[in-house]
């Protein structure tokens, strides 16, 4: 039976802030570093165990990974690190703080950017200090300029079925480190969420995800420790 992790995650420093955080990078709380050690703990606690691990270009996630595994006594496994694995790109919300911005724009404008399926936030304009378009680490990448679930959905399952499927047709033990909604992503795919029922599926930091897959990668169940 394939055996699959997904983990959002420890808490942000601007999770803490609850600021729109995106692609922009930034660290883990001393909760988040808990949280991620927590996570270590308990999938060793259960008897998980990988072959490969698969994360995002962002630190948040990478720094999670790293602790968790540590924990496991398994830095030593691959790990592939992939910017299709990325947080939603939140455009020209990226830093704002959420409240604030919901008491500019008005609290049904900022649901929709932030909930519904398919519709981006602002871009985020150019010249924002904000901008990654000349981070090396997305040299040869065209960085959006905004994205809606359904965009992060449109680069996360390509990179799914092209990178990570193999590795599970091939009895590898997969853990994906990665975000809210680049997992979401995943998960409406696995268990065969619908768009309007996935905007309000509520991915929590530092928890491991487990999934039961069927040979043929459905999803037998899911369940956190």
């Amino acid at each position: 039976m394939p055996s699959l992790v997904l983990l959002r995650h420890g808490q942000s420093a601007w999770n803490l802030e609850n600021r729109f955080t995106g692609w922009w990078d930034v660290g883990l709380t001393e909760k988040g570093i808990a949280e991620a050690l927590a996570a270590g703990a308990a999938m060793k606690a259960a008897g998980l165990d990988f072959d490969i691990a698969f994360t995002s270009l962002q630190s948040r996630a990478i720094k999670t990974l790293n602790l968790a595994l540590g924990e496991m006594d398994r830095l030593w496994i691959p790990v592939i690190k992939d910017w299709h694995l990325n947080e939603r790109h939140y455009g020209g919300l990226t830093g704002l703080d959420k409240a604030e911005t919901a008491a500019k724009h008005g609290e049904d404008q900022v649901k929709i950017w932030r909930r519904s399926f398919d519709v981006p936030p602002p871009p985020l304009e150019a010249g924002s200090p904000f901008d990654l378009s000349s981070d090396r680490r997305y040299a040869g990448i065209a960085v959006p300029a905004s994205e809606s679930l359904k965009d992060t959905i449109a680069r996360v399952l390509p990179y799914w079925d092209s990178a990570i499927v193999p590795q599970l047709k091939a009895g590898k033990r997969v853990i994906i480190a990665a975000h809210g909604n680049s997992l979401r992503a995943l998960v409406k795919h696995l268990s065969g969420i619908s768009d309007d029922d996935i905007v309000h599926e509520e991915i929590p930091t530092g928890k491991p995800m487990v999934y039961e897959l069927n040979d043929d990668l459905t999803a037998k169940s899911r369940h956190y420790l």
